[in-house]
């Protein structure tokens, strides 16, 4: 398998290089360096070969198709301090995230560019209105050379995401400018571990090499095995997702008989460190395994043909040492999320073996400030698409008098969380709209905050249309469903056991369901039963309940088999139409929204 894009993939991204170079300061020593006819693997020129050359690996993940500066908390980066103080620092967007990796390649003739995952997705309007188009061009600008995929790159379904590889206007909604047709991703994306089930082939390639002058450096590309628990039903029909580590050594092993002895693994599964700062140790003294969480087994049980493992999924930033199958530390890291940082690591490669020295690998997460100059062709591209998007994105659609935190919320039950349950009881309460007489919402479905004094030309506590559609971009049609009492308290249960014990899936809860959540406890147990009323009354396990919730989470979704044995199923309008619905009706400029008190939930720790 070859790293090597088309010839016209490759002429068309020396083209704009060139171009884009002209107007970037900190580009001059790129063109210095492109020789006539140069593609992405020739950024410098070959001289004398040393025994060992110094490899930079530039990374990031979960991306999530945030071009613009992502907005409140979910664009915010944690620092610990000398003193042990943590600053809170402003971060993200495409703009800076390019200034940033441009200015990290000067000075290092052998780098190379690569992605964990969810890059689109569950993506702001200006990316999801156009079915990530806008995103897959900006990562072609940024000159990423590989991809593996995530379980977002699937919301679409697998054509889509083909699509997205090798281009073609949407097959529904056609393309979004005269005259252009969508071009495709210049870089390869690797889904290694998900076959078709009618051929048992992969989807996509399974891996590629990245070569220059005669270094060698192959990537696998894997998402997490439990992608079709997270994904829409629709998304994965016909396809089978495989286990990560069985996946990612068999490959391994085809690349080291092929002569690769340098292997990177991009896998969109990660874990959490002891410390949400960027720049915590994980290694230091005293640190303890300093990571938890699925990456950790992975990356024990990953073949020690594997170097460094690039990793995603869990929005987190570390750069750890895991031992391999050996015994051998070896290198995990992962970016955070939305472009907020991006990962510097130097592979040490030693010519004569092929392979890297594993004892000088170092690397570090770097914070892609906004205070840096943006990228003008960023800029250009932000705004070109802005316009197409503006007659949609800047309508009013309700006010609120304060931030209202969903992403950003670190409390079991989030503010957002209670109004979108809100907005979803009121929308399907109705006879005639299905009756529903509680409402449930997965946290995972909440992607950002509603802030109040948001950038741009809005008023403060305006909630646009693009501003809503970025707190639930997903566009799932909500059902209204039966349930017995014994069913909701059995999905209340599934919330913090089984797959969710390790690490808890709350459901946002609408008015007048309550119930008591013990963290003292474990398992199921955390729930108390006898505390899970609605409107006063205890939850009666024989009696049939109107539950409205969207389609993901009906389809079993997030771990909660339970809901997949509702019935009589009524399908309603979409979540998005049902919260601006409710934000209409229900705000207005001189009678905002205030946050939700967030006390429906009883925590007891």
């Amino acid at each position: 398998m070859s790293a090597t894009p088309p010839n016209h993939r490759a002429a068309r991204r020396t083209r704009r290089v060139l171009a884009v170079a002209a107007g970037l300061a900190t580009a001059g020593a790129l063109v210095a360096a492109l020789p006539a006819g140069a593609t992405d693997g020739d950024r410098q020129g070959s001289g004398h070969h040393p025994r060992t050359v110094d490899v930079q690996l530039l990374s990031f993940n979960d991306l999530h198709g945030n071009l613009e500066p992502p907005a409140g908390s979910a664009g915010a980066v944690s620092e610990k301090q000398a003193d042990g103080t943590v600053r809170t620092i402003p971060a993200g967007g495409v703009e800076y995230l390019a200034t940033s990796l441009r200015t990290a390649r000067q000075g290092h003739p052998y780098s190379v560019s690569a992605a964990a995952g969810d890059l689109v997705g569950a993506s702001p309007l200006l990316s999801g209105l156009f079915h990530d188009e806008p995103t897959v061009e900006a990562l072609n600008k940024l000159d990423l050379d590989v991809a593996g995929v995530g379980n977002h790159e699937f919301d679409e379904g697998a054509v889509e995401l083909a699509r997205l590889q090798n281009g073609g206007c949407h097959p529904t909604d056609g393309c979004f400018e005269e005259g252009k047709e969508f071009e495709g991703a210049d870089f390869p994306y690797l889904a290694a571990n998900v076959t078709k089930e009618s051929t048992g082939k992969p989807i996509l390639k399974p891996y590629t090499v990245w070569k220059k002058n005669g270094v060698k450096i192959g990537f696998i590309g894997v998402t997490l095995e439990g992608t079709p628990d997270i994904v829409s039903a629709n998304g994965i029909k016909g396809l089978k997702f495989h286990d990560e580590i069985e996946t990612v050594n068999k490959y391994a092993r085809e690349l080291d008989r092929k002569g690769v002895k340098s292997i990177v693994a991009l896998i969109h599964e990660g874990g959490s460190p002891a410390s949400a700062s960027y720049n915590y140790d994980c290694d230091s003294p005293g640190a303890g395994d300093g990571i938890s969480g699925p990456i950790v087994d992975i990356a024990k049980g990953i073949t020690p043909k594997v170097d460094a493992l690039v990793t995603g999924h869990t929005h987190q930033a570390y750069v750890c040492t895991i031992p391999d199958p050996s015994g051998r530390p070896r290198m995990v890291t992962s970016a955070s999320s939305y472009g907020k940082l991006y990962t510097d690591t130097t592979l040490t490669y030693d010519r004569r073996t092929g392979d890297i020295v594993r004892t000088s690998v170092k690397s570090a997460n770097h914070i892609v400030s906004r205070d840096q100059a943006r990228a003008q062709d960023m800029t250009d591209l932000i705004t070109r698409w802005n316009k197409l998007a503006a007659p949609i994105a800047n309508r009013p659609q309700g006010f609120i008098s304060a931030d209202i935190n969903g992403r950003g919320a670190t409390t079991p039950e989030k503010p957002l969380g209670d109004l979108i349950a809100d907005a979803q009881l009121a929308g399907l309460a109705p006879a005639d709209k299905g009756g529903a007489q509680l409402a449930l919402m997965n946290p995972g479905g909440i992607r950002s905050d509603l802030v109040f004094k948001a950038s741009g030309s809005e008023g403060d506590g305006v909630v646009t249309y693009g501003e809503a559609f970025t707190v639930q971009p997903f566009t799932n049609m909500m059902n209204v469903v039966d349930l017995t009492g014994a069913q909701l308290i059995t999905a209340l249960q599934q919330q913090v056991s089984g797959p969710n014990e390790a690490s808890p899936k709350i459901l946002q809860i609408s008015k007048g369901f309550t119930y008591t959540l013990d963290l003292t406890k474990t398992g199921a147990d955390r729930i108390v039963v006898d505390s899970v009323k609605l409107n006063g009354e205890a939850i009666d396990p024989a009696k049939t309940y109107r539950v409205a919730m969207n389609e993901f989470l009906a389809g079993g979704g997030d771990g909660f088999a339970v809901f997949k044995e509702h019935t009589n199923k009524l399908v309603g309008a979409s979540d998005l139409e049902v919260f601006n619905a409710y934000l209409a009706a229900n705000s207005s400029a001189s009678a905002p929204i205030a946050p939700p008190a967030a006390d429906r939930i009883t925590v007891v720790q």
